[in-house]
């Protein structure tokens, strides 16, 4: 049966736009995952012995590793405020102001003085770590809706794909910086304040988000929504209390498919870097390299698993990752286990293995997470369902330095746990609705694509 959002969808966005507004959520989400990832590398690099020192290492990369897992925990915060503007006033003034506050916290990180008051830098540490996690949660949902309602129908998840491209360019940039930063500093410059300077490079972002907010468009899918509201007489409910109501299991079912590939990615590009140089000496700037690459390779692989994705659908994409993960993980984890500074070969098979693990996945989740709901109450749904699952997945580096505890030889012990939340990713999937409620384009353009994306 067709829905009364199904009776009177947009017309499609003119190809420029859509490539227009792909660009925005890439270069958005590069910027904006940048900024949130450089604080994970530089809590496995630099905060457990400058901001939280013990006697203690083991203690030293835990107290760090909090910090991390507290902005995982403001992005479900971010994602409900964002979903209540986003689905009331508009997906891109969420999007910039997003950035915006991405851009400002993240800079501050990079003052944050090196005091003897043991609570002062932690303190204001958790608080900037807390802006970055309502920006990221804010964030995404804007850019995927940005990308997938200014696609056209049977290419949505190639375009929606682009929105999830920050990742992997955001882990190269990081990357980079940091490369850069130790190649030309001394190791007691570094840890002094080089370190500084790839938070402060993030200021960049406040250009983009003016030119964001200057030549790009409100999709056509919101513009649509908001007119038929404006339509009728009723009072509007709360976009978050509405998709509560109506779609709990979709969140639900998201955010269990989901959790598996955060877990997986952060304890990929921060626990293993954290344990190949802490416990097994491999030099900073090694295992810093080996990450980039695996990031480069899977550049190029997530938009071809989105296009992929239009072609022989979403939910089987995104399980193969799902199986990938599963296979892969305990393997991947005696690898990285048995590398050391003249044995960096299993550490570079482990995370490019990984890569093509995650690409599946990553080309695939926006778009099939917004197409779990209406487009009134979308952003507020999509964002629920994807940030839920960073709740456990921001805890990835900490779950990893703990379940290791120091000891190599206990890396088994994480690539177990990526097993059974995969299982449990691969029944969430079964349960998601094959229901797909909206298109971007007009009828016409919902050719039998449409229903093999379904699947």
């Amino acid at each position: 049966m067709q829905s009364d959002a199904d009776a009177a969808l947009p017309e499609a966005a003119p190809p420029r736009r859509s490539a227009r507004a792909s660009v925005a959520a890439a270069l958005s989400t590069s910027l904006e995952w940048y900024d949130f990832f450089i604080y994970s590398t530089a809590a496995a690099l630099v905060f457990n012995t400058t901001f939280f020192a013990t006697d203690s290492a083991v203690v030293s990369a835990l107290n760090s590793f909090a910090t991390v897992a507290v902005g995982f925990i403001a992005r479900p915060i971010g994602g409900i405020v964002a979903g209540q503007l986003g689905d009331k006033y508009g997906r891109k003034p969420v999007l910039v102001g997003a950035v915006v506050l991405m851009a400002v916290a993240t800079s501050l990180i990079g003052f944050v003085p090196a005091t003897q008051a043991v609570w002062l830098a932690p303190t204001i540490l958790v608080t900037l770590r807390v802006c970055q996690g309502l920006a990221v949660g804010a964030q995404w949902g804007g850019a995927v809706l940005v990308a997938t309602e200014n696609a056209p129908a049977h290419l949505r998840g190639y375009y929606g794909s682009f929105a999830q491209l920050g990742v992997p360019i955001g882990v190269v940039l990081g990357n980079v910086a940091f490369l850069l930063a130790t190649a030309f500093a001394s190791p007691e410059a570094f840890v002094t304040w080089v370190w500084r300077i790839p938070f402060w490079i993030s200021l960049v972002m406040l250009p983009i988000a003016f030119a964001i907010h200057r030549y790009l468009e409100e999709t056509p899918e919101f513009r649509a929504a908001a007119a038929k509201a404006a339509a009728q007489p009723q009072v509007r409910r709360s976009p978050f209390f509405e998709v509560l109501r109506r779609n709990p299991g979709a969140i639900l079912t998201a955010a269990g498919a989901n959790t598996v590939g955060i877990v997986f990615f952060y304890a990929t590009i921060t626990g293993s870097v954290q344990l190949v140089t802490t416990s097994l000496g491999v030099a900073r700037s090694t295992v810093l390299t080996w990450i980039l690459i695996a990031c480069v390779v899977m550049i190029p692989l997530v938009p071809f698993f989105g296009w992929l994705s239009d072609r022989i659908g979403r939910k089987l994409v995104f399980g193969l990752g799902s199986a990938a993960m599963l296979v892969w993980a305990v393997p991947m984890w005696l690898l990285i286990a048995a590398s050391g500074p003249d044995r960096i070969w299993p550490f570079a098979v482990a995370v490019l293995g990984a890569v093509v693990a995650m690409a599946l996945q990553t080309g695939t989740q926006g778009t099939l997470f917004a197409e779990l709901f209406p487009p009134e109450i979308r952003f507020s749904g999509a964002s629920l369902g994807y940030q839920i699952s960073a709740i456990v997945g921001g805890f990835a580096p900490f779950v990893t330095v703990a379940l290791i505890n120091g000891d190599p030889a206990n890396a088994w012990r994480v690539g177990v746990l990526i097993v059974v939340l995969a299982a449990a990713a691969l029944l969430c999937l079964q349960l998601i609705s094959r229901r797909r409620y909206h298109s971007t384009a007009a009828p016409a353009a919902a050719t039998g694509t449409e229903a093999t994306a379904a699947r």
